[in-house]
């Protein structure tokens, strides 16, 4: 159970998990942000549709009481603690001889003794280190990613994009296409170039959102999708999640979506403009009379000496 130390000594230490913070939110395209390249300081972008606040005239729900933590449960709980911890630390891709020295880091701050290097001169850059690490992990993710894409551009029917995206259409829909500005409702299947699934609709029903508030991959491959199509949307990171990534998908990672558009929904028009001039305003009654130029023609100014 080293991973329970190494994690923890890193939050003990200030660490550089605020650079991981900026992937947290769901890994589903829905609610994702459209920056391309967000950066790794950044806060994730709200919910779509947040959930209102409760009116001051309202009383918040009382939590529920917490059960009692049994005494036989306190050791899953704490490993639990670590794996959670471990794996939102992955992105500083620590050896095993570094993971020694955060250990150690973390054996001397519980035990209360002095560190062994000056905090304030190696603490700050923690955070620089952090970023360093996911910058060289993204660019693995890019490499796998490019191969992937190469042998994808090659399937029968595939288009390639000119931002990246390689497109397979797998059936042909009978309805209209999909455009920007609707919203969407479909099945889907989200995996990495291994094979791992990282979201589906499967088992909670479709998804359905604005296609202009998804990633820019989304928001390109539905447009050529009719409604009642299915298609393959491989998208490298640049039109994904970025370097960031998000909670389950690495940074610099290239998607493979399995989509099946079910139907649109118009965005409303915009109401028309009235052709019609606007009569100009009156003055008012009581209000002032414009001054009348003065019938005596002014003097000259003389001439500067």
């Amino acid at each position: 159970m080293k991973r329970l130390p190494l994690t923890l000594a890193v939050c003990a230490l200030g660490s550089g998990l605020g650079v991981l913070a900026a992937q947290e939110g769901p890994a589903r395209p829905s609610p994702s942000p459209r920056a391309v390249s967000p950066s790794p300081n950044a806060r994730p972008a709200p919910p779509a549709s947040p959930t209102p606040p409760v009116a001051s005239h309202q009383r918040p729900p009382v939590a529920p009481s917490m059960a009692p933590i049994r005494p036989e449960d306190a050791a899953k709980i704490l490993y639990s603690v670590g794996f959670v911890l471990g794996r939102e630390a992955a992105g500083f891709a620590l050896t095993p001889a570094e993971a020694e020295q955060v250990t150690k880091g973390f054996a001397d701050s519980l035990a209360g003794t002095n560190p062994q290097f000056p905090l304030e001169t190696y603490g700050p850059q923690i955070q620089s280190f952090a970023q360093a690490r996911q910058a060289r992990k993204a660019e693995v993710e890019k490499e796998k990613g490019r191969a992937y894409l190469e042998q994808a551009a090659r399937e029968s029917g595939a288009v390639r994009a000119a931002s990246g995206l390689v497109f397979v259409e797998k059936a042909k829909g009978t309805g209209p296409l999909a455009k920007s500005t609707d919203t969407v409702k479909v099945n889907y299947q989200g995996t990495l170039v291994d094979g791992k699934v990282f979201d589906s609709t499967q088992g909670r029903g479709p998804a359905e959102f604005p296609l202009s508030g998804v990633i820019p991959c989304w928001t390109e491959g539905l447009q050529k999708l009719a409604v009642g199509g299915k298609g393959k949307l491989v998208c490298p990171s640049s039109i994904a999640y970025g370097d960031a990534g998000r909670p389950g998908i690495p940074g610099g990672a290239t998607l493979v979506f399995d989509v099946e558009l079910l139907a649109i929904t118009p965005a409303a028009p915009a109401p028309a403009l009235s052709a019609t001039p606007r009569p100009a305003p009156r003055p008012s009654v009581g209000a002032a009379p414009r001054a009348r130029p003065s019938a005596r023609p002014t003097k000259p100014s003389p001439p500067p000496q």
